[in-house]
């Protein structure tokens, strides 16, 4: 592309602006890469556990030792990574029908969960957690983030089976949790009910702290692997990470109560999982960088955007507002444009299973919907906001800028 003299400067000096919090990122990943050798090299990891597998799956030690890897990575009992897991949402959903029975109270804290969350809670004759007479409360956000003080009335105040956070913050306006934030509550509530379990959806979390909440009070936590864990590598699967009593439950249920993880082939061999766990530390850097790039860039511009320029994001995502609905899908088209993938196509809004109003995504991943990589979309409701999540390179983030600032440009021109 030819560069704008323009938008280049305007580049460099958001780029000086976040001089100081890059380097903190750069401390991140560099914590969390040693972290993630060190469980290599304890699993003493090799050639062998690429292997792939047919059948059943017997004695699967890519599998077995994939899902060790993890737990210790995590510091949890146990772990299970699988491709048998075809999204974060199936994780979330098998770990909570795992968990909950008849007539148990869920209590979610974070507000909202996710969207494609919704129909997995709410009673839709599909065998949803009401169909199943799970009771679900809800605790809504504070401007300050998790109402402590309600959490603490309404634990005292009922029989809680499990806790819900959910770390990301879905198609709302505000930050993230934090992991201080998040075992600031997990303390509160073994504090008040220490049976209860404490679970997290840790989509778009991972790599994003020096440590992840399983470290800090939370008894179990599940996500996909295209997003940060499989490092833009990963072809697919899910994980959930915990107590070893929790995990076997969850096990029970992605396969059949008489055998748990002790079958699951995967013909194609676990090499991408690995590498990909092993490169998340890094490209989880990459997308941390390029959000707040985002985050500076269009915050220069007059945007509405967050997490505010220089806040190390507590998940990869950056939201931008528009003013009006075609200013959104321009947006969404560039970065398209700017993709490697499917960069002639041309996204259009639709609606998109699990959500409530048309959603128009970009997508132009290597991996099929991979948000570790860069992509985008954009629920088309008033306020208009975009969420930008994921790049494997700071530079390709860099590049998608450009385009969607000469985008823009030209349509305002």
């Amino acid at each position: 592309m030819e560069l704008n003299r323009e938008i280049v400067n305007l580049l460099t000096n958001a780029e000086d602006k976040l001089r100081d919090a890059f380097k903190e990122v750069d401390n991140l990943a560099l914590f969390n890469q040693s972290k993630v050798l060190d469980a290599f090299r304890d699993n003493a990891i090799g050639q062998r556990h690429f292997a792939g597998t047919n059948g059943y799956g017997y004695d699967d030690i890519g599998r077995d030792t994939l899902c060790k890897l993890l737990a210790r990575i995590f510091g949890t009992e146990s772990a299970i990574v699988s491709p048998l897991i075809v999204s974060g949402t199936h994780a979330l959903s098998l770990t909570l029908f795992a968990l909950l029975k008849h007539g148990d109270k869920m209590l979610s804290i974070s507000g909202a969960p996710y969207d494609t969350l919704q129909t997995i809670i709410k009673g839709n004759g599909n065998g949803s957690l009401a169909d199943n007479d799970i009771d679900y409360i809800q605790v809504d956000l504070i401007e300050s983030g998790l109402d402590y003080a309600k959490i603490e009335d309404t634990l005292r105040n009922n029989k809680i089976k499990l806790v819900f956070i959910g770390r990301s913050r879905g198609y709302e306006w505000r930050n993230a949790l934090t992991v201080s934030q998040i075992k600031k509550a997990a303390d509160l509530v073994k504090s008040i009910s220490p049976d209860t379990i404490v679970m997290c959806d840790n989509c778009y979390g991972e790599f994003t702290d020096y440590t992840e909440p399983t470290q800090n009070n939370v008894d179990i936590v599940a996500g996909s692997l295209i997003k940060n864990l499989g490092g833009g590598i990963a072809p697919t699967g899910g994980y959930v990470c915990g107590k070893s009593e929790l995990i076997d439950k969850v096990a029970c249920r992605l396969t059949a109560p008489s055998i748990g993880m002790e079958v699951g082939s995967y013909a194609s061999g676990y090499r991408t999982f690995y590498q990909g766990l092993f490169c998340a530390p890094h490209v989880v850097a990459c997308a941390l960088k390029s959000a707040m790039l985002f985050s500076q860039v269009f915050t220069d511009l007059g945007y509405s955007t967050l997490p505010e320029p220089s806040i190390i994001p507590s998940d990869i995502i950056c939201s931008i507002q528009f003013e009006t609905k075609d200013q959104a899908i321009d947006f969404i088209r560039a970065v398209q444009k700017a993709s490697p993938i499917d960069s002639n196509v041309v996204p259009f809004p639709w609606d998109m299973p699990g959500y409530d109003s048309q959603v128009i995504m970009a997508a132009g991943t290597f991996v099929a919907g991979a948000s570790i990589e860069l992509s985008a979309d954009s629920p088309l409701t008033k306020p208009y906001t975009a969420y930008i999540q994921g790049a494997l390179t700071y530079e390709h983030a860099k590049l998608a800028i450009m385009y969607c600032l000469e985008s823009l440009s030209n349509k305002k021109g």
